[in-house]
């Protein structure tokens, strides 16, 4: 064995991070292309390839308080009088979109090669727009008497995953893949005002009694097939560096009526991170995540304000409690992002979670 894998077999159980299950927090669509939650939790609890299993519960707010386009930020009167679909004879300013998602996971481990994991999303979302507008811009379309608003929670789309671990004998390379499933509240409304599935309505303003985008349900009524792989290696006697990957693309969607049909974009992420080993109590990170999402198809989907990519800087902090016990919290930063379209992007988001063995 090289000295390198002699380290990283003799670390503790925090310090054996980026192992089984990448990427494990769902990335829910959005009217924003890129703004789900990118972390990989994985590296954040310091997951352990010992048979047995892990309960891992965090919490995540993202908060889309400014409207951007391409890599820049954009203005009310750019989304009317510049459309980026000329021919719809007129385009929605979105105003604000504040997400809460809840995420309990249990991963069960028979051995070191195999992982299990189940996924359960709780979604809170409270959304405003001012709606549909007409060029030219005037300040009168903008007014408090246009926003209309909606608040929704409930069970988001569950994740059904596995992970194969036994490429090498450290078990530090693995691939995953796994099932996205259409349990979240899903459907939409279109252009004639028919309701397909069963969507969320706007609950006050002008819009009231209209169906929600459909990209800001709950759930989205896809069931995605979902495919990954990691690598991680001890880098130093204090550092522990990682790599993981995920692609994610939907293989039959519900809304899938003449009209009333709906099919979220592709996704593809890249995370790649350090964490500082010198003390296993204490360890910071630091991650990069890359996010790229492809258009929304069908009717019911925003296509033309939904695809993008987007570069996260995130830095946290993972402490471990007892053995098998961790909290960890993280704060994103975007440092780069390329949206078609207009579309609502957060400034920073957050998360934090406790992640406990047994």
């Amino acid at each position: 064995m090289n000295d390198a894998s002699t380290t990283m077999m003799s670390m503790p159980a925090l310090s054996r991070a980026a192992l089984a299950i990448l990427s494990l927090l769902p990335v829910p669509a959005f009217a924003c292309a890129s703004c789900g939650c990118t972390l990989s939790t994985d590296a954040a609890a310091g997951y352990s390839s010992q048979p047995g299993w892990r309960i891992n519960l965090d919490y995540s707010y993202i908060d889309q308080d400014q409207l951007r386009h391409g890599n820049g930020s954009a203005s009310p009167g750019q989304v009317i009088d510049n459309p980026v679909e000329p021919s719809a004879g007129g385009a929605e300013i979105e105003k604000r979109t504040i997400n809460r998602y809840l995420d309990l996971s249990l991963t069960y481990r028979p051995n070191a090669d195999w992982g299990f994991t189940l996924v359960l999303p709780w979604v809170s979302r409270n959304h405003t727009t001012y709606g549909n507008q007409s060029a030219p811009f005037t300040p009168a379309e903008i007014a408090p008497d246009q926003i209309s608003g909606v608040a929704l929670s409930g069970l988001g789309d569950v994740k059904l995953m596995a992970s194969w671990q036994g490429f090498l004998p450290t078990h530090n390379l693995g691939i995953q893949f796994g099932l996205k499933l259409p349990t979240g509240r899903y459907g939409g409304q279109d252009g004639n005002g028919a309701i397909y599935g069963h969507p969320q309505m706007f609950q006050s303003g002008p819009a009231t009694g209209s169906a929600l985008d459909t990209s800001l349900q709950a759930g989205n009524g896809s069931t995605d097939f979902i495919v990954g792989a990691y690598w991680y290696q001890a880098v130093s006697q204090d550092f522990d560096a990682y790599v993981n990957g995920q692609f994610q693309a939907a293989i039959t969607h519900n809304l899938d009526r003449a009209g009333g049909d709906f099919r979220p974009g592709n996704q593809l992420s890249l995370s790649a991170g350090l964490r500082y080993e010198a003390n296993p109590t204490w360890v910071p990170q630091l991650q990069v995540n890359l996010l790229h999402k492809s258009r929304d198809q069908g009717a019911l989907a925003d296509t033309f304000d939904t695809a993008g990519t987007v570069a996260y800087l995130s830095p946290g902090i993972t402490v471990s409690l007892r053995q098998n016990l961790q909290l960890y919290g993280f704060v994103q930063v975007p440092v780069y992002s390329r949206l078609q379209g207009y579309q609502l992007f957060p400034r920073w988001t957050a998360t934090a979670g406790i992640s406990a063995g047994f």
